[in-house]
């Protein structure tokens, strides 16, 4: 009992200030709204976006075997996910793991985000995010290159002001 103490109070700290943040989280709704139910996105930095509930009956799933590096792990085992939504005909594949069954998770999150955009077009958070983030990309990129210009601007002054005879008084 002496070992697991220690280890059970972080478990239970943890768990504490968890329970915590969540209840100091003032702008996420408790309970799903009556239209769409929300689901927690793993990986994402938002808690809760609403993405559409996948219908196991309305999804068509196999198992290939994957490509890319990995040699004979890869070649013998079919650990590939070709996940079909049959009423739209969205078909996802994810071979981003070793194991069949992450593999599959993610190949569920994947074909909600697309059903998402499929669904709801330009409106779709998803895709605002993204646009979002391109544009800070870009944003970005453009003040690392004035800054590159302004630096070659300097340098190029202060090989001016070095070279000889160019003493003013």
């Amino acid at each position: 009992m002496s070992r697991l103490s220690p280890f059970l109070c972080y478990v239970y700290n943890s768990l504490l200030s968890r329970a915590m943040w969540r209840k100091s989280c003032v702008g996420l709704p408790s309970l799903p709204p009556a239209g769409l139910p929300w689901l927690l996105v793993a990986g994402k930095k938002e808690l809760i976006i609403d993405l559409p509930v996948l219908d196991e009956s309305e999804l068509e799933e196999q198992f290939v075997r994957g490509s890319g590096p990995g040699g004979q792990a890869t070649n013998k085992t079919s650990n590939c996910v070709v996940l079909k939504h049959i009423p739209s005909g969205l078909v996802v594949k994810c071979h981003q793991t070793r194991s069949v069954d992450i593999n599959r998770k993610r190949a569920r999150e994947i074909m909600q985000e697309k059903l998402d955009v499929f669904h709801k077009g330009a409106q779709s958070k998803i895709l605002v995010k993204k646009k979002e983030s391109e544009v800070k990309k870009q944003e970005k990129r453009r003040k690392a290159n004035e800054n590159l210009w302004r630096k070659r601007l300097f340098k190029a002054a202060l090989v001016a002001d070095a070279k000889p005879g160019s003493d003013t008084v």
